[in-house]
């Protein structure tokens, strides 16, 4: 079967084995909840609307996949899409990659989704599926930039920093998830590109690595991502609304 007749399946990654330190301790940032569930059922949930989407690969924490197993088990999710967990690794690339190995061979394209931004539309997911499908190799939802942007000489923390250049705001974007790739090519830039440190937080950006063409989709204000303690106050004000007017 050509590439051109094969049929597309598309499935979603969304690594949710990290700890997310700024919000604090307690919980893992994953599993705080947000008008009374975690925020990881809620980009579950996210990605399940989409009828594009037909399997969610829930990448845990090396030593929780059957807890989180059993938190998905306990919350209703769309019977129409299969859900799958499975142990992370030590950085967010490694259990990204975790999580592309356990696709099935007639997955053709697939979603990454941060589990920290919960509330994004499902217009938003379709419309990154879309282009993908279109044949995109890479796509990224992105919004502009309200604030400017100065690029800085980093110092210690609290003390100034000498401002080196002001980039151009009109050209500048600001990328959120999901990121949607033709699975061959995500596969071939986690093969390729090694990162060093706590391993790539962008996988569009390993992409890019590639020399492959990264297009931007417009973003939605609502996918923001929940990192601070502020962050979840915004996002119980978005649900509670979306509650009271049936969106959600």
């Amino acid at each position: 079967m050509s590439d051109e007749t094969r049929p597309h399946r598309t499935a979603a990654v969304i690594p949710a084995a990290g700890r997310g330190v700024r919000l604090g301790p307690g919980a893992p940032k994953a599993l705080r909840a947000i008008g009374g569930t975690p925020m990881l059922i809620h980009a579950v949930r996210a990605m399940a609307r989409s009828r594009a989407v037909s399997l969610v690969v829930v990448v845990a924490p090396s030593d929780g996949a059957a807890e989180v197993r059993l938190l998905l088990n306990e919350h209703a999710l769309p019977d129409r899409t299969e859900i799958l967990v499975v142990p992370g690794g030590e950085t967010r690339q490694e259990s990204v990659r975790a999580g592309l190995q356990a696709l099935p061979a007639d997955v053709t394209s697939v979603l990454i989704h941060d589990a920290a931004r919960p509330l994004v539309p499902v217009d938003t997911v379709d419309s990154v599926v879309e282009a993908v499908r279109r044949g995109a190799p890479a796509v990224v939802p992105a919004l502009p930039l309200a604030d400017t942007v100065k690029e800085v000489e980093p110092g210690r923390p609290g003390e100034p920093e000498p401002v080196v250049a002001t980039p151009e705001r009109a050209r500048l974007r600001a990328v959120q998830t999901p990121q949607g790739f033709d699975l061959d090519t995500l596969l071939r830039a986690h093969a390729e590109i090694a990162v060093a440190g706590e391993g790539a937080t962008d996988d569009a950006g390993m992409v890019e690595r590639l020399g492959v063409t990264v297009v931007v989709v417009p973003g939605h204000e609502e996918a923001f991502k929940v990192t601070r303690p502020l962050d979840l106050v915004l996002a119980e004000a978005v649900l509670a609304r979306r509650r009271a007017t049936d969106v959600y």
